[in-house]
């Protein structure tokens, strides 16, 4: 093998020994016309004898920047190179993202808006992930600001998970407000806790979900919100803004562009169908007047009855988050012992029972709570109804995978809870291919969507709107609804 390598860069340093890094990545990028492999029509010299996996192997063991000096050598060598399994092995090596939500990524929203194929690799375009992976290097990173009612998730791109969760509803009030003043107060302080300069990197923003109606004066409001948010960006030489439905972020985290997304919000939980990463207005949205703070409170309510003294919401929460389930049947859970135990920092140990799955159980029956509206399950089913009337598609499959998102939407249980309950709702065609997804991120899904966004290997590109543009389109006044 030392053999062995040593010749390839023997051939390497003859051909290309002067290749800079600019070089590097212009190699990455090269047309792809001379992929497919043929020994035909060429030849690697002593090479030649060499299985084409036992090449692959050795090109995995020089690295990318290695492998792609190579492609200089000749046609031959550049098409052994540019072999697909090579680059996706890098990929899935060298990135911060699962190889899953990268293929989903550059095969369904690498145009700048979701695509649909009815079957799957015949309908795909021909992928050059050599290319991808040349691209993905020199995307820019970029700010991600998850703004939701209750905490705002904020960080970079690059990194795993969110560098920043504030308490939103008690530092920013209501961010679903179009108020200038506001938001922008909001943005700088986003930046400002994470040591970064607007103008150096585009923004991935998501939109809150509100104004759910199809009227014009939903419309209205919802472009009065997005033009507002876009507004503050800007005047903070934000280079480019990509601003995106928290639902839809959502449903991409979950590696799906058309689906059924339900968000339990702070104060409201939304029931949003979207098609090919489009919110279905016309459809048309439910909404359950329960949300995460309504959950709280009736834990709160629960524990107040039985005096168990606390400090504040924010141990009730933790509670809620640690010790809350929600039961598959709530009768026959009525009937089992319960009980356990969970100690919070600084407060003492907390002992509860039947308030662990009653808590979430009012998402299902909220007249527990004293609240007069439908259940979750009720919701979805009546919107999946819609779906199926509206007759967007040639089949109904397109709505049948449900994606749960919030906070509150990680209480174990909940999706089979759902997914039996519109079982029993709907008609056997209807619940034929039902699927029921947890929060594919946890907490975090809409800010892992925006991230899958963000590291395409086609960003900012099309998925952007930059400042130029922006105003462009607010003197023609053409910035649609979301």
């Amino acid at each position: 093998m030392a053999m062995l390598l040593k010749k390839v860069f023997g051939s390497v340093s003859i051909r290309s020994n002067s290749i800079s890094e600019a070089d590097f990545h212009q190699q990455l990028l090269i047309g792809d016309s001379d992929r497919d492999r043929d020994r035909g029509g060429g030849s690697t010299g002593a090479f030649d004898r060499i299985p084409d996996e036992v090449f692959i192997l050795i090109l995995k063991l020089l690295g990318p920047k290695e492998a792609a000096k190579l492609s200089a050598v000749c046609r031959t060598w550049r098409g052994i190179v540019s072999d697909n399994r090579l680059w996706m092995h890098f990929l899935q090596s060298n990135q911060t993202e699962p190889w899953d939500s990268i293929f989903f990524a550059e095969t369904h929203l690498c145009s700048g808006r979701a695509l649909h194929f009815q079957g799957f690799f015949s309908e795909m375009p021909h992928l050059s992930f050599m290319q991808i992976y040349g691209q993905r290097a020199q995307v820019p990173g970029s700010v991600i600001i998850d703004g939701g009612s209750g905490y705002c998730k904020f960080g970079w791109s690059k990194y795993h998970s969110p560098s920043g969760r504030p308490a939103t509803f008690l530092e920013f009030g209501n961010l679903e407000s179009p108020m200038y003043s506001r938001l922008r107060h909001f943005f700088v302080t986003v930046y400002s806790r994470m040591q970064v300069k607007p103008p150096n990197q585009p923004v991935v923003v998501s939109i809150p979900i509100c104004h759910y109606d199809d009227t014009d004066s939903a419309k209205a409001s919802r472009r009065q919100l997005k033009e507002t948010m876009y507004s503050a960006l800007f005047d903070l030489n934000v280079p480019a803004v990509c601003a995106i439905n928290q639902a839809t972020l959502a449903l991409y985290a979950a590696r799906r562009t058309s689906g059924i997304v339900v968000n339990i919000g702070f104060q409201q939980t939304s029931v949003v169908p979207i098609l090919h990463g489009k919110v279905m207005f016309k459809v048309g949205l439910e909404t359950v007047g329960i949300g995460a703070l309504k959950l709280t409170g009736f834990l709160r309510e629960q524990m107040q009855q039985r005096n168990v003294p606390f400090d504040s919401l924010y141990t009730i929460r933790e509670l809620k988050e640690k010790l809350c389930y929600v039961a598959l049947d709530y009768e026959a859970e009525l009937s089992k012992d319960t009980q356990t135990s969970y100690e919070v920092s600084r407060e003492g140990v907390f002992t509860l029972s039947k308030e662990r799955f009653q808590t979430g159980e009012i998402l299902f029956q909220p007249r527990i709570a004293g609240v007069h509206a439908r259940g979750l399950h009720q919701a979805v089913a009546l919107c999946m109804d819609h779906c199926h009337a509206a007759e967007l598609m040639y089949d109904d499959s397109w709505f049948k995978t449900v994606v749960l998102c919030g906070g509150t939407a990680c209480l174990p249980g909940l999706a089979e809870r759902l997914e039996k309950e519109l079982c029993e709702l709907l008609s056997p065609s209807m619940m034929s291919g039902l699927r029921v997804i947890s929060p594919p991120c946890g907490v975090d899904s809409a800010w892992f969507g925006a991230k899958v966004i963000s590291n395409l290997s086609t960003f900012p590109g099309a998925w952007c709107v930059t400042k130029k543009q922006f105003r462009q389109k607010s003197k023609r006044n053409n910035i649609g609804p979301w």
